[in-house]
């Protein structure tokens, strides 16, 4: 336990989604190799109280923290990289800063002030970051800005930030500002002009940065940092370079390699142990390993933006490199109808989860497909509901369906409970976060986790209706996850395919590429004996 906290604040200049999330979970990651606790914020100057609604296209997907509350994807990053779990806390947005300060308004709380921006607005945000490092008593707290600084919306929270450092001391306040530098192929040289514009304009808000990060296409030389260097007025060893890499994971590399962590630890002057990096270094060694491919075909709706299904990509490629062997993604628009002779070079298939009827037709065909040619599929959240409804109509239920999509389905075996049917609110008829999920012997599922009961996250609104389950069941379906109360069905599968298993859950947000998902990897363990088995024939 830390008597005081030190603060790393990233912001980022010239473009947006240069690279913020990555580079404060590198520097996070670097910092626990000394052995120092770390925890994280993610800034969102947006008015949307959370990340539930907004759409994937856009910002991603929603990355759903243990006590239920949907995030910005760079909390999945963070909790990635070092391997921690985060509070929904960490994800601190306009709406919810606003919310707060009208509440305490309306309660009269501000004794009959002009409530204002400075300093009611700008306090609670020095509150909220407060409150994260108390109670995570993490001895470095990361906080993250989104946006770009000139972004009138996140002027707020670099005034709270800027003050932040002068009540904390300088010591215990680090500023770091990733910034773009374009390579101009006509003129065949870098231009160091956006960046000087964007740290004059981060300077104009009273934030000196103390170390300046230049994301580039291409490795920048250190005549070219010097400029930088100068007209930016930091040290020349706080300007550091993070070139295009092959892997995410390997920016906590390169950023060790110039000596980030050093800088850093001085800056902020904190104790430490050795350095220790190696078992990351052998993360990223075995994400490059390729003596055997497989593929897996995802069938989504938003498959034209990869960012949309982070966690599930992240997820197969830590799998992969737990058994030695490298995936190969080929997304697939759900909105269309699946081509048999497209897909029947692939070794798996994923039905990711989603919302709406859109795309639901494409994902059924997945599950047919799977059926009739023993093809490994895996079913997440809407993936497993797709694969209840297929079977159901496979075996006696025609025209079975969710009510999320036909209210008027003669056969519902997707339905909401009762108890949500009365709730109004979009959100409140939602299942977040975790809840513990009892496993069957003899299933796939137990045989993957190797427990008894295990906990997983959820973010959904409709479950498998009981009317049908024993109904199904004597079809063959196998009822292999349950709660503890064996009153909700969290997953089921089948004994006479390869591997056809669904999850009413989200096990992709709780990967680490230091310790895969035991059903991603039980998954591509399957997609690789299908890969062998259709080489050898």
């Amino acid at each position: 336990m830390v008597d005081l906290s030190k603060y790393i604040v990233v912001t980022g200049g010239v473009v947006s989604s240069i690279g913020k999330g990555i580079t404060s979970a590198s520097i996070g990651r670097i910092l626990r190799s000394y052995g120092i606790d770390v925890t994280a914020i993610k800034i969102d100057p947006y008015l949307n109280w959370d990340s539930g609604t907004l759409n994937p296209y856009q910002h991603g997907e929603v990355f759903v923290t243990e006590d239920g509350m949907e995030t910005d994807l760079d909390l999945g990053h963070y909790e990635r990289f070092l391997d921690v779990n985060l509070s929904g806390e960490s994800n601190i947005t306009t709406g919810k800063v606003y919310s707060s300060v009208i509440e305490h308004e309306r309660k009269g709380d501000y004794l009959g002030s002009c409530v204002q921006i400075i300093p009611h607005i700008t306090n609670k945000i020095k509150d909220m970051v407060r409150k994260i490092a108390n109670e995570s008593h993490a001895e470095v707290v990361l906080v993250e800005v989104g946006g770009t600084v000139g972004d009138i919306e996140s002027q707020p929270f670099l005034e709270a930030l800027r003050q932040l450092r002068n009540e904390e001391g300088h010591d215990n306040v680090m500023f770091v500002h990733v910034t773009y530098v374009p390579y101009l192929r006509a003129a065949g040289e870098f231009k160091t002009k956006p960046t000087q514009h964007s740290t004059k304009e981060l300077r104009s808000t009273g934030i000196i940065p103390d170390m300046i990060i230049c994301r580039s296409e291409l490795p920048i030389d250190q005549p070219l940092k010097n400029k930088i260097s100068h007209f930016c007025d930091v040290e020349r060893e706080a300007v550091i370079n993070t070139p295009d890499v092959h892997s995410i994971y390997e920016v906590p590399l390169i950023l060790n390699q110039e000596n980030v962590g050093e800088y850093v630890i001085n800056r902020i002057k904190i104790q430490c142990k050795e350095q220790d990096l190696e078992e990351w270094k052998q993360v990223v060694e075995s994400l490059k390993q390729d003596d055997y491919q497989v593929s897996v075909g995802i069938i989504g709706k938003y498959v034209e933006l990869e960012d949309a299904y982070m966690s599930i990509r992240e997820s197969l490629k830590h799998a992969a490199a737990q058994l030695g062997i490298k995936v190969n993604i080929e997304w697939i628009q759900a909105e269309n109808r699946i081509d048999e002779k497209k897909v029947n070079h692939l070794d798996s298939l994923l039905i990711p989860g989603g919302f709406g009827e859109r795309g639901i037709l494409g994902k059924l065909d997945a599950v047919r497909y799977s059926l009739q040619y023993n093809v490994p599929l895996f079913g997440i959240c809407l993936g497993m509901q797709c694969m209840v409804v297929e079977f159901a109509r496979l075996n006696g239920f025609e025209e079975a369906h969710s009510t999320e999509f036909d209210i008027s389905t003669p056969h519902p075996v997707i339905d909401l409970m009762e108890e949500q049917k009365k709730i109004k609110n979009m959100g409140g008829t939602m299942r977040l976060g975790s809840y513990p999920c009892k496993l069957m012997d003899r299933t796939m599922a137990k045989e993957a986790y190797g427990e008894e009961e295990v906990s997983e996250r959820h973010r959904h609104r409709f479950e498998l209706n009981n009317d049908y389950r024993e109904a199904l069941k004597e079809k063959g379906l196998v009822i292999s996850g349950t709660s503890p109360d064996d009153f909700l069905v969290e997953m089921v599968e089948l004994k006479d395919h390869p591997w056809f298993l669904g999850c009413q859950f989200h096990p992709e947000f709780k990967s680490r590429p230091n310790n895969a998902h035991p059903i991603f990897v039980s998954f591509l363990e399957a997609a690789l004996l299908n890969h062998k088995q259709k080489n050898v024939q």
